[in-house]
């Protein structure tokens, strides 16, 4: 499905575009598109620092709850999904939007560095990330009718797996904690 250009992709709580009176609705508009276009890249970057964090607490289970092995695993692959969730979608945006948009990086650097902290401290901003974008859909994107129906559901979909992650995330960080 395509992404409908006509329609704004991000509430207004996240693009904060009608607080510009000196732009036209039109580029108000491109700029909801543009802030929207960020939010993917944002995702995919940090979908991409998640998955090799993820990845080593499934290397590191000891096997003795039967249950938290399979969790991990499926959680890194649902992962590896939204990293290519993302990326399609950003690929659907460049395709219909027609300008190239830019974001902060480069994400390898930025990936390094986020990586490069203690395992604590990287689940629990994994956590906060996961609770913020519970957040923002409950809050802002869920009952918003004006919305790009297909940005709507991807929104949606990675909310109802992160709430899934987030359960998880604080197991983590619970048994980090406790060592």
């Amino acid at each position: 499905k395509a992404l409908d250009f006509s329609r704004p992709f991000l509430p207004e709580t996240f693009a904060r575009v009608t607080q510009l009176p000196f732009l036209t609705p039109r580029e108000q508009l491109a700029l909801n598109h543009i802030r929207a276009h960020g939010y993917l890249a944002m995702f995919e970057l940090v979908e991409e620092s998640i998955l090799p964090f993820v990845t080593e607490q499934v290397e590191k289970d000891d096997g003795r709850d039967p249950h938290r092995g399979p969790a991990l695993k499926q959680f890194a692959l649902e992962e590896a999904k939204h990293i290519e969730l993302f990326k399609r979608f950003k690929r659907e945006f460049a395709d219909g939007f027609g300008i190239e948009c830019g974001f902060i990086g480069p994400p390898e650097a930025i990936r390094a560095e986020l990586l490069s902290h203690g395992k604590l401290a990287m689940g629990i901003a994994i956590l906060g990330i996961e609770w913020m974008s519970q957040g923002h859909y409950v809050e802002s994107v869920r009952d918003d009718g004006d919305l790009d129906p297909q940005f709507k559901s991807l929104l949606k979909h990675h909310w109802v797996e992160e709430a899934q992650h987030a359960r998880l995330d604080a197991l983590m960080v619970q048994s980090m904690a406790k060592k």
